[in-house]
């Protein structure tokens, strides 16, 4: 297989093991609300079994490739393969959300599935269990209609940052609040929201198989100063991120760009 191309079978891969670790969290979370489970018991629970399920896959069926898990060390592949020695990284979170998941009947939580090479996502799948999608790089969803004349710009339910409020504000827009960032830049893939940008801290499987779909789907997909996310590096700390129609990309891009040369302010 190329280095640098994905191949049919692994965007197939991607949906699949998305899928399938989408279906054992509903199963993990039926089973522990039934029992009476704490929220901390069904997070636990849903992170181990998804990340169990995702490592076992990968170290089956892509054994030469590297992982990069949010559950795992960050180093290395299932089968001992240094991720940064190699030529093709899947970065995976188990379970996007944990918040989210613990607090049922929520549905704004996924499961993330990306294929890395020079960089870039070539491949990817964001899973949304409880609503009963996934969403792929290939085929890709359709761009989005055209934003209402009051774009939606999405922020998290209790940490919305200062330069989505100032966004919005700006744009004339309106505040949708969300939990996960795959629910996030899910709901502007599906036409839900419009904007959805944010500072103050990611990783880079808070984004990789979302920003993977976003392309796909024809969306803008960068860093808030406009610069290409980049994946799969020593450090996966990935602090901000910009995914916006693309009929919002120039006023965004102008107003983040005023708000980042004030300082933030």
């Amino acid at each position: 297989m190329s280095d640098t191309t994905a191949t049919a079978d692994d965007h197939a891969l991607a949906i699949d093991l998305a899928r399938s670790a989408g279906e054992l969290l509903l199963e993990v979370r039926e089973r522990l609300v039934a029992d009476g489970a704490p929220s901390s018991e069904l997070k636990r629970a849903g992170d181990e079994a998804a990340h169990r399920l995702l490592m076992e896959r990968l170290a089956a069926e892509r054994p030469d490739d590297g992982v990069l898990s949010e559950e795992g060390s960050g180093a290395e592949g299932p089968s001992g393969t240094r991720r940064l020695g190699t030529a093709r990284t899947w970065i995976v979170d188990p379970l996007d959300g944990t918040r989210e998941f613990s607090e049922p009947p929520r549905t704004d939580w996924a499961v993330h599935v990306a294929l890395v090479a020079a960089g870039r996502p070539i491949a990817g799948a964001v899973a949304l269990p409880a609503q009963g999608t996934v969403l792929s790089a290939v085929p890709a969803p359709p761009l989005p209609a055209a934003p209402p004349a009051r774009p939606r710009v999405i922020v998290s339910r209790s940490r919305p940052p200062a330069i989505a409020l100032h966004l919005a504000e700006a744009l004339g827009g309106e505040l949708v609040e969300m939990g996960s960032a795959g629910a996030k830049v899910a709901a502007v893939v599906q036409g839900l929201a419009d904007v959805y940008p944010h500072s103050g801290g990611q990783y880079e499987w808070d984004s990789c198989a979302p920003v993977a779909v976003a392309a796909a789907a024809g969306l803008v997909a960068t860093r808030l100063d406009g610069a290409e996310l980049r994946y799969n590096e020593p450090d996966p700390y990935l602090p901000d991120l910009l995914v916006c129609h693309r009929a919002l990309a120039e006023r965004s891009r102008s107003i983040i760009d005023a708000w980042l040369a004030d300082g933030g302010r």
